[in-house]
């Protein structure tokens, strides 16, 4: 079974700037200190959740997980692919760094069929009030 990250996507406000920001960079790394001693997990189809403005709004798969350098040097980098999913919002508190998040515990994707779909902003907002 995948395991999946989920981490705050800081300086940004809407999926779009997240989407448009990948088109630009050659190659998608996520920097992080802290290496998942769960990879292999990560690894069998695992993604990683962004949390945007206190929502989880959209997930990227992630490909590969490389330590980098020892001691006080190092560091982690999570390389994630394309495309960016939306997902079902979730509030989310904010946290430091990554978690582990558990696939009951993650959300669906927007158009994965199960549920009607809905504008994302009304999706929010039915969150918000508990009716969804």
């Amino acid at each position: 079974m995948a395991l999946h990250l989920i981490k705050l996507c800081v300086g940004v406000d809407q999926v779009e700037t997240l989407e448009a920001y990948w088109r630009g960079v050659a190659q998608r790394v996520v920097h992080t200190r802290q290496t998942p001693k769960r990879a292999d997990e990560l690894l069998q189809g695992g993604s990683l959740y962004w949390v945007i403005k206190g929502q989880v709004l959209c997930r990227q798969p992630i490909l590969a997980v490389q330590a980098l350098g020892e001691g006080s040097e190092a560091r982690c980098e999570i390389l994630v692919g394309l495309p960016v999913v939306r997902t079902f919002p979730l509030p989310r508190r904010p946290f430091q760094g990554w978690r582990y998040l558990t696939p009951a515990d993650a959300p669906d994707d927007l158009n994965s069929g199960g549920e009607a779909s809905a504008p994302p902003e009304l999706a929010q907002k039915l969150r918000e009030l508990g009716a969804w």
